[in-house]
């Protein structure tokens, strides 16, 4: 089906130190600290798994071994595959370090500290249907700032990227979840931290077809204590049973 994600690998990016959260959860990984009495990184895991995605790889970093012992090798209906980073590599080279585990010829990149409540299907049949090789869900926040925006054209080309700044104003951001060919995630340098936001995407707009899926959806990051607590509130007690 042109909606099926069921032969399409997921990745979840899980290798962040946070730095900024270290004030409230201190003893394990970003994507571990719990919201409702369990580690953030099962509501990714059970959107993927909502999704029909078979198969997910745990780009991991710090502390990776209590995302391992925590999660083991299944969650749900999916299978679980572990790739630790032997150092900091950023969210492009944690990547290109995993490329021989990620086996698709597309993949669906999720950030490990946001959570965007889109249709999957929806995203991946906007993907298909634009010839793209690599899209990006955006959603619409009230204040850009913290962020930086994503300017697209009609055709949902992406045309820039805008870097944060101060009184940035509504407008589109990156959401965090990323379809691309694993042909792309070839392209990326080695032996050194790269970063998706800041090199690659920047880059693969310029020179390959690149498109933002524009949904209004509700949108949350995990990346500062402030933010962090909203996460109880977002995801409803019914959410979270």
């Amino acid at each position: 089906m042109a909606g099926s994600l069921d032969d399409v690998t997921g990745a979840i990016l899980a290798g962040g130190l946070g730095t900024r959260l270290r004030s409230v959860v201190a003893d394990r990984p970003k994507v571990m600290a719990p919201v409702h009495g369990r580690p953030y990184l099962t509501y990714l895991l059970d959107q993927l798994a909502g999704a029909d995605v078979r198969e997910v790889v745990l780009l991991t970093g710090y502390l990776s071994d209590q995302v391992q012992s925590s999660l083991g090798e299944t969650y749900r209906s999916l299978r679980l595959i572990y790739s630790p980073e032997p150092s900091p590599l950023g969210t492009a080279g944690a990547l290109r370090w995993a490329l021989p585990k990620l086996s698709s010829p597309s993949l669906l990149v999720l950030n490990g500290d946001s959570y965007c409540d889109v249709s999957l299907a929806a995203f991946w049949s906007f993907h298909n249907q634009h010839a793209a090789d690599v899209s990006l869900v955006l959603a619409e926040v009230a204040d850009t700032s913290r962020y930086g925006q994503v300017h697209v054209g009609q055709d949902e080309r992406v045309l820039r990227y805008e870097e944060k700044r101060a009184g940035g104003g509504a407008g589109w951001i990156n959401a965090g979840i990323y379809l691309l060919s694993r042909a792309l995630i070839e392209e990326i340098p080695v032996g050194r931290a790269v970063s998706l936001e800041r090199e690659m995407f920047p880059q693969w707009a310029e020179n390959r077809r690149c498109c933002g899926f524009r949904d209004a959806v509700r949108f949350l990051d995990i990346g500062t204590p402030e933010s962090y607590r909203a996460a109880e509130a977002f995801f409803s007690p019914r959410q979270a049973a």
